[in-house]
């Protein structure tokens, strides 16, 4: 398939298509032509990696071609073709244009998504050191991309990296400095419409022709709000230079003129070298070049990228690591590196290092990246490869994205209609205006005069005195857009941000942190989220593992048993764990509760021996040794946890070497040759060590249970039956089973079977296939010891915050970096997944086409089930992860409060998707089919999903669903997930601070998410739909006023109300008892809010404010601003008073209707607030005595216009009579429609809120009235998960002897030495024995077997 050259796009990508021979002959014809002329302009020179490249380079910046130099053109006659000048005016144009152009082709455009060469694999070659491709002469005139095609770095040389201008290790997350700050602001403050709006009137208030108000009126509100919004951003972007000065200010070791200097982070620059000690952060991502362990060796944990906080090995070039810490040495290195460009893929790596002549390949395992914490290492040297936001993590970390809630986006949409809707108001007083000039106006200007602009016609001049009032009935006019809105809905929400601040019970005592608002503008969004995207390591889980139960023999251990009655008691913070401080290498963090176990330790009795023999053992774990204290370092924690049992119980595993494996049993030093190592992988699901001691051999074996039970001896029938129960029990309680087993060898069996093991592994044809025959031949006829049940520590809370999320309608997916049975048993443990599910489908195809397969299988099986369930009268569609009916029904329980019982939901689906299948998932052609799929199951599982995949599947349930997203998580690689949520929670865990500095708000464990979301969030919602409902009302009766006066002043834009009062409405007479509403008010409280959570349901539907109500609000304000002004009108018009004194004029009505305006919304907001306090009657009553307070300081202290006004009116038994009429007339109706909807269409928010009153006035608990739900916990499948280590384990360099720091020297009277060899194994991720319904088209790898003699026999060592 030929790519068309000749096309271009601007960021398109597309799929090529077949050419036919026609096309690829025209295409051939083009190439042709455009070859000729560009050799007309000449060669653009000799370029740098990082530079202007020709488009037409297509196959070098795609990867086809290996990082090798081009060849030189030649000249006819043979000799290199000189490089042409490129001084003339043409080419040096063209130059600077092809800088400037950013069109590329479809090839350079796809290049970025395609995978570069793979260099040579031999350590070292022969080949010249390689060089950046030149550009072809070709394609000048059809554009140049300024882009790095290839990285060039020399060791230890700043001159000349500089050249290439790559980004320095500076990272800046900040949006301002002091001196853009103003600038910067303002225009962003002015991007707001309504900003934008404000300023436009606020010119127009400032012409004297057209304005009957001071600029005054607009200029405070205006001012204001940017002030404030100013000070909160100023705040935000403090604290992100606070948290970019931590990361930039920490200190490194870099090398300088072969000595080490202490720099910050900040002054690295890509091609230092730097020093790095044991438990530090990774500064920049680094090629090792030599380290303290063995053979170059070094240990990372990389729980900030990957969320896995098992170790990974990662080792330096050998022909490197021999220059050891010598800082002259290492200093003196001038290595050089041309690799890929930065990229977001973290586990692929490519490069070529060329030093002294010789060139060697470079690949992940060489590499350690920002963000990773070295281990097990006392220090290491590396050289800075990619630095700053070219580094892996950043990559991943994704753009920050400017967050707006849903409510912000509907005010847009309000904000347009209200100005279309003043726009109308203002064009039909201004044709009221000219008709009324014409026919009226023009016979009273003695009067009212025109201004001497307007011309003396009458026709002429009415139509100039009407456009004029278009823009004077503008500035009157402009509060139904209010500018107040804004402010009290920014102190509104900085405000609700300091109460979740301030809230103790989501205060973490033992880590001594809280939760926090890192953001002000989206606490309302917190009450409206659909879906949360949760990682599992240090979110859900502790990351924990604890030896909790097992069986031995027949018998189970780890229950406390009543010694009285024989029940079952619960372990509690209060209960007395066993005492193990008789073993001098105990640990006293190690918990077992249990005494009999120990018992049966202490009288010797054999099969526990041998039990925990096993455990101390069969394993791949290095023993350390810190401070005088041994510390084992394990592949993955689970395997931590057993070694650890066997050590308190008094089996210590002491060291090993690559022949020996050394164990103190009850104080007696015990020492095991080492024979062979079966390492584990995903197919075996097992892992065995076959050991000699006193010329016996024996086989221990470990696995999951079915892979174990299928080969043992044919007479463990009753062992088997009564294991398999006590398995049962231990999968039902959620934890992580492991079955053990061993077996007894002769000598002449094994080394026939060693001998036959070296064939198979010799040959050459279907390898893998005879290594698994020749495994199973030695694992069979084995006799089982027993079962260990561990648990994986949730954090606490955490299946009773998802059971309530759940009830509440959030769909939760686990989004996860760890391997599917891991997260399949979290799943279970935090109830996501259950034995009431119908099937649990996993997907996990390696094609495309086996994807789309098992997705199309899933969504039929769906689909039928559903048919099936609606001609039997079943129930209707689940939603993920929810335990409710569909959403119509759903709106209607809450509104009409049908039934408040959970309906208890049995069956539904889960889906388990693994990364490499979810990388065809997310194809355009097959995201809709998954979308469809996945939307219909209770759960959703993904699983070795990469950080930039957990965005994509936020992206697209954003892009399809329109849902409100949240995504929770504690690492580097949940940063890119949680800047694509419209939320984003971090979790303040161990994982470091990243993911908290990327997110809106923190939290210190999971289970506070349910109080953020079920009471903070839905308050908040409740709270600010409230006031916007109530802010329209009162401006539109407010505003309205002026309107209906116009048709009695001539549509003349005379304002009814005082100037001060308009400006005092809404910044001080209404605005405390609005803003109390929106901070403090709340339906029910907390303890109600979280005991039934369907109360949060509203904000899936947009209930409490949408465009609906906020016309229900503006027809409110409407018909009150229509009461306010005509009863008054009516009563006042021709009034006189009992001394004869005239009533109607002009400045008295006006505040008459003011004073009756202020009362009316002030008993509307008594109506609608919910919960009162002190602060709510300080506001509400208190706002009607600023109004008189401020109205009578105003007049008689400063003069103002409308002095004793509305001290004459309040003299009159006519305004008492008039206030009276009017309250009653606009209050009442209001009363009577609510007293009728609550008393007989009550939503669920009334029954509890009733139920809340009764409990309070009873002063005891009351539970007649409406049922609290439970989280109950479903008795789980029967499986075994054991969770080994992702990839390749520690067996092949264990028995190669390259893990060694040092060699034990043999003990006296053994008779085997310690030959070192090489050898290999294959690690993978174990499988849960449950049967889900898999669609799976995945291929098995072999198991391997750890080899040690040359040629390389996978698993033994020289001597066995």
């Amino acid at each position: 398939m030929e790519e068309d050259e000749d096309s271009f796009e601007l960021e398109v990508f597309e799929v090529d298509e077949p050419a036919t021979p026609d096309e690829v002959s025209e295409r051939r014809t083009r190439r042709h032509r455009r070859r000729r002329r560009a050799k007309s302009f000449g060669s653009a020179g000799p370029t740098r990696s990082r530079s202007s490249v020709s488009v037409c380079s297509s196959e070098a910046a795609r990867g086809d071609q290996p990082l090798v130099p081009p060849a030189t053109p030649e000249t006819p006659g043979g000799a290199p073709e000189a490089a042409r000048p490129t001084s003339t005016f043409r080419s040096s144009l063209l130059n600077v244009l092809g800088k400037l152009v950013i069109w590329r082709s479809s090839s350079s455009a796809s290049a970025r998504h395609r995978a570069p060469p793979t260099p040579p694999h031999s350590l070292a070659s022969t080949q010249p050191p390689l060089q950046p491709p030149q550009p072809e002469p070709c394609e000048y005139l059809r554009g140049f991309l300024a882009i790095e095609t290839e990285r060039r770095i020399r060791a230890n040389d700043r001159e000349f990296n500089a050249q290439f201008h790559y980004a320095n290790n500076l990272i800046k997350t900040s949006k301002y400095s002091v001196l853009t700050f103003l600038p910067l602001n303002l225009f962003e403050q002015f991007q707001r419409l309504a900003n934008f709006y404000f300023l436009c009137l606020l010119v127009l208030q400032m012409i004297p022709a057209i304005s009957s108000l001071t600029p005054v009126t607009t200029a405070v509100p205006l001012i204001g709000v940017l002030a404030l919004t100013a000070v909160k951003d100023a705040y935000d972007d403090y604290q992100r230079h606070v948290s970019d000065s931590q990361v930039n200010n920490r200190k490194s070791l870099t090398l300088r003129d072969g000595k080490l200097v202490e720099e910050k982070w900040a002054q690295v620059q890509v091609g230092d070298v730097i020093r790095m000690e044991n438990d530090q952060f990774v500064a920049a991502d680094m090629l090792l070049l030599s380290t303290s362990e063995p053979n170059g060796l070094c240990y990372i944990e990389t729980a900030e990228l990957d969320g896995e906080t098992n170790l990974k090995c990662r080792q330096c070039l050998l022909e490197t690591a021999e220059m050891g810490q010598d800082d002259a040495r290492i200093g003196a290195f001038n290595g050089e590196i041309v690799c890929e460009t930065p990229n977001n893929l973290l586990n692929k790596y490519e490069g070529v290092l060329t030093w002294e002549g010789k060139s060697y390949a470079l690949d992940n395992d060489k590499v350690v990246l920002r963000g990773c914490v070295l281990r097990n290492t006392q220090w290491c040297y590396g050289m800075v490869i990619f630095a700053g936001k070219d580094t892996k993590l950043m990559q991943n970390s994704g753009k920050t994205k400017f967050k707006r809630t849903s409510i912000d986006r509907l005010l847009n949409f309000i904000i347009i209609g209200i100005v279309f809707f003043l726009l109308s108001m203002c064009l039909f007083c201004t044709i009221a205006c000219g008709f009324w000039e014409t026919i009226t106006g023009r016979h009273f200007q003695i009067y009212l005069p025109w201004d001497k602009l307007v011309p003396t016609d009458p026709i002429e001049g009415a139509t100039v005195i009407a456009l004029l009032v278009f823009f004077s009935y503008t500035i009157v006019l402009n509060t139904v857009v209010p500018i107040s809105l804004y402010v009290s809905v920014e102190v509104i929400r900085f405000v609700q941000s300091f109460l979740i601040n301030w809230d103790e019970n989501m205060y973490h005592e033992k880590s001594g942190t809280s939760a926090k608002a890192r953001t002000t503008c989206l606490n309302e969004e917190l009450g409206q989220i659909e879906y949360i995207f949760s990682d599992k390591t240090g979110t859900l889980t502790q990351n924990i593992m604890t030896f909790n139960k097992c069986s031995i023999g027949e018998k189970c251990y780890g229950d406390v048993i009543d010694e009285q009655t024989g029940d079952i008691l619960e372990v509690t913070e209060s209960t007395i764990p066993v005492d193990f401080s008789e073993n001098p290498d105990f640990e006293p963090e190690f918990r077992f509760y249990d005494k009999s176990l120990l018992e049966a330790v202490r009288r010797k009795d054999e099969t526990v021996h041998s039990f925990f023999k096993l455990l101390a053992l069969c394993h791949t774990v290095m023993p350390d040794e810190k401070s005088g204290k041994l510390e084992y370092q394990a592949q993955s924690p689970d395997e931590a946890a057993l070694v650890s049992a066997a050590r308190n119980f008094g089996f210590v595993f002491k060291e090993r070497s690559p022949n020996s494996i050394t164990i103190d049993v009850m104080g007696e030093r015990e020492v095991y040759e080492l024979l062979c190592i079966l390492d584990f992988n995903n197919v075996r699901k097992r892992m065995s060590v076959i050991l000699r001691k006193d010329g016996k051999l024996r086989l221990f074996c470990k696995g999951a249970d079915n892979v174990i039970y299928e080969r043992l001896k044919p007479d463990s029938d009753a062992r088997k039956t009564k294991t398999q129960d006590n398995l049962n029990k231990f999968a039902s309680e959620g934890l992580r089973t492991l079955c053990l087993a061993v077996r007894d060898l002769e000598d002449d069996f094994f080394n026939d079977w060693k001998n036959r093991h070296q064939a198979a592994a010799l040959s050459l044809d279907n390898r893998d296939e005879k290594l698994d025959s020749i495994y199973e031949e030695i694992e069979k006829d084995m006799t089982l010891l027993g079962a260990t049940a561990i648990e994986d520590k949730l954090q606490d809370g955490v299946p009773q915050a998802i059971s309530k999320l759940a009830q509440a309608g959030i769909k939760i997916w686990v989004l996860t970096g760890d391997k599917q049975e891991t997260a399949i048993n979290i799943g279970y443990s935090c109830q996501l997944l259950t034995d009431d599910m119908a099937e649990v489908f996993i997907v996990d195809g390696n094609l495309y086409e086996d994807v789309e397969q098992q997705l199309g299988r899933l969504r039929d099986m769906i689909n039928n089930s559903e048919k099936s369930d609606g001609v039997n009268g079943g129930p209707t569609a689940v939603s993920v992860v929810t335990f409710r009916w569909g959403k119509d029904q759903s709106e209607s329980e809450y509104q009409h409060g049908c039934s408040v019982e959970e309906p208890e939901v049995s069956g539904g689906y889960a889906l388990v998707i693994n990364g490499h299948s979810l990388v065809h998932a997310l194809h355009p052609s097959l995201e809709k089919i998954f979308l469809e799929a996945a939307s219909q199951c209770k759960s959703v599982i993904c699983c070795r999903v990469t950080p930039l995949q957990k965005a994509m599947v936020v992206e697209l349930i954003k892009k399809n669903k329109h849902a409100v997203t949240l995504a929770i998580g504690d690492g580097a690689n949940d940063v890119s997930m949680i800047k694509a949520a419209h939320i984003g929670v971090g979790i303040s865990g161990q994982e470091g601070l990243q993911a908290v500095l990327a997110s809106d708000y923190s939290l210190p464990q999971f289970r506070f998410l349910e109080r953020l979301l079920l009471v903070h969030g839905r308050w908040s919602y409740f709270r600010m739909c409230k006031f916007l409902r109530y802010f329209f009302y009162k401006n539109f009766a407010f505003t309205l006023c002026h309107f209906w006066f116009a048709f009695f002043c001539g549509f003349s834009a005379q304002t009814l109300f005082d100037p001060i009062f308009i400006s005092f409405y809404n910044l001080f007479y209404t605005a405390l008892p609005v803003m109390s509403l929106g901070v403090f008010d709340q339906d029910v409280n907390d303890k109600n809010s979280l005991s039934y959570p369907k109360l949060y349901t509203p904000g899936h539907q947009d209930l409490l404010f949408n465009k609906k109500e906020f016309l229900k609000s503006a027809m409110h304000g409407f018909f009150t601003s229509c009461i306010l002004f005509l009863v008054p009108y009516g009563t006042y018009i021709d009034g006189v008073s009992p001394k004869g004194h005239a009533l109607s004029d002009h400045m008295l009505f006006g505040s008459v209707v003011a004073t009756i305006l202020i009362i009316v919304v002030t008993a509307q907001i008594a109506l609608d607030t919910a919960y009162w306090t002190w602060w709510s009657h300080f506001t509400i009553w208190g706002s009607l005595c600023i109004y008189f307070t401020f109205t009578f300081i105003c007049n008689y202290v400063f003069g103002g216009p409308y002095i004793g006004s509305l001290t004459k009116a309040m003299s009159e038994p006519t305004f008492w009579f008039t206030t009276l009429l009017t309250v009653t007339i606009l209050i009442v109706p209001v009363l009577a429609w609510r007293f009728y909807f609550v008393d007989v269409k009550p939503t669920l928010s009334d029954r509890v809120r009733l139920k809340q009153r009764l409990e309070s006035l009873r002063s005891r608990q009351s539970q007649d009235i409406l049922r609290t739900p439970s989280a109950r916990r479903t008795r789980r499948s029967i499986r075994s998960g054991y969770a080994f280590a992702h990839q390749e384990g520690f067996g092949r360099l264990i028995t190669s002897g390259k893990i060694m720091r040092k060699i034990p020297r043999p003990n006296v009277g053994t008779d085997f030495s310690f030959p070192l060899s090489f050898g290999s194994s294959n690690l993978g991720g174990s499988m849960s024995p449950r049967k889900p319904v898999v669609a799976s088209s995945s291929s098995s790898n072999a198991g391997a077997f750890t080899t040690l003699a040359p040629p390389e026999i996978p698993g033994f060592n020289e001597q066995s």
